[in-house]
């Protein structure tokens, strides 16, 4: 099969490697018809995770068709059109009985692309796959589907639930990629009183826009006003940038929260001595996914316009096309780019 396969920071290939094949009772290899790229793989390559070695194919969203399955599964059949988590869960462990499948330890985790082979190839081998797994409706468009791997789940379980987003808050939305789009979607469903969006880039301050946000604007003015007046209710960080952090922290209020989704790979600073009196909670998380299938239900619904985040599709045999086209979205406008088997 062809695959993306990880070299060390800064090296990557489309390249031809080997099979899956079932390793565990509890695997299926399931044929990827569309996957994505994430900001996690562009710090992989930028080598800001040292954990992930190079051979291994990166890639950990998919949504595609059920080729095999090992002994141990039940609730899947050859045939079958599943969603493919991000984060893998063996369904057993204490962690996993609590919905804490991020935090898995019983092989589990977000492994696949990390400290397996992942989803940016054309099979890829899911383990835990009766728990790792949803089944796709037939009339959900890939393109949907596929956000629902790890974009969805992680803006609402990273940034939406930690930060305790409520009826008439004030929320603030640090950078406007696909997490931060996402997460200015399903706040929606809260009722929140304002949502306020900030970005470098102009192209996804209009998606922001587009996708419900009150306004959103370049940070200077916008940021400068809430940290001089009551502040925000909830700022949910979804840069990964020191500097997108430090915004955060000046814009929420007394009381209030700053919910951390971006994937860090350099230090932020913690500037308390603004912070120790303001009585602000800060959340960090590992995405679990126990929330897809209640996001599922509601794209399936219509209640969460999510098309809109996805901007470019490529074969996949241009994953190196839409590894450019996203790294460089401030300027291409690139959103979430999905890329589909031919």
């Amino acid at each position: 099969m062809r695959a993306l396969v990880y070299h060390g920071p800064e090296q990557s290939s489309w390249d031809t490697a080997t099979d899956p094949a079932i390793e565990e009772a509890t695997d299926a290899i399931v044929r990827v018809d569309a996957t994505t790229v994430c900001g996690s793989d562009l710090h992989i390559l930028r080598g800001d995770l040292p954990d992930v070695k190079p051979g291994t194919i990166l890639g950990h969203e998919a949504v595609g068709e059920v080729m095999e399955v090992g002994g141990g599964i039940h609730d899947l059949r050859p045939g079958d059109q599943v969603i493919v988590s991000s984060v893998s869960a063996c369904g057993h462990c204490q962690p996993c009985r609590d919905g804490m499948y991020g935090q898995c330890r019983g092989g589990g985790g977000w492994i696949l692309g990390s400290l397996i082979n992942g989803t940016q190839a054309e099979f890829v081998r899911v383990p835990f796959a009766d728990h790792s797994t949803h089944r796709r409706p037939f009339d959900l468009p890939l393109d949907d589907a596929v956000l629902l791997s790890e974009v969805l789940p992680t803006a609402y379980e990273v940034g939406v639930r930690n930060g305790h987003v409520s009826p008439g808050d004030t929320v603030v939305v640090v950078g406007a990629g696909p997490v931060g789009l996402a997460a200015v979607v399903i706040a929606r469903l809260y009722s929140p009183r304002r949502i306020v969006v900030t970005d470098l880039s102009a192209a996804r301050l209009e998606a922001a826009a587009r996708v419900g946000a009150d306004a959103a604007e370049l940070p200077g003015r916008m940021i400068a006003e809430l940290s001089e007046g009551p502040g925000a209710d909830v700022v949910i960080e979804a840069t990964g940038e020191p500097e997108g952090f430090v915004l955060c922290t000046r814009a929420v209020r007394a009381g209030g929260h700053i919910a951390n989704i971006g994937t860090h790979g350099k230090p932020a600073t913690l500037h308390l001595e603004s912070l120790w009196r303001k009585n602000v909670t800060i959340s960090t998380g590992q995405v679990d996914t126990s929330s897809t299938p209640w996001l599922l239900e509601l794209v399936g619904l219509g209640r969460l316009p999510v098309s809109r985040l996805v901007s470019h599709t490529f074969g996949l045999d241009r994953m190196e096309d839409a590894y450019e086209a996203f790294a460089h979205g401030t300027t291409t406008g690139a959103l979430k780019v999905v890329l589909h088997r031919e």
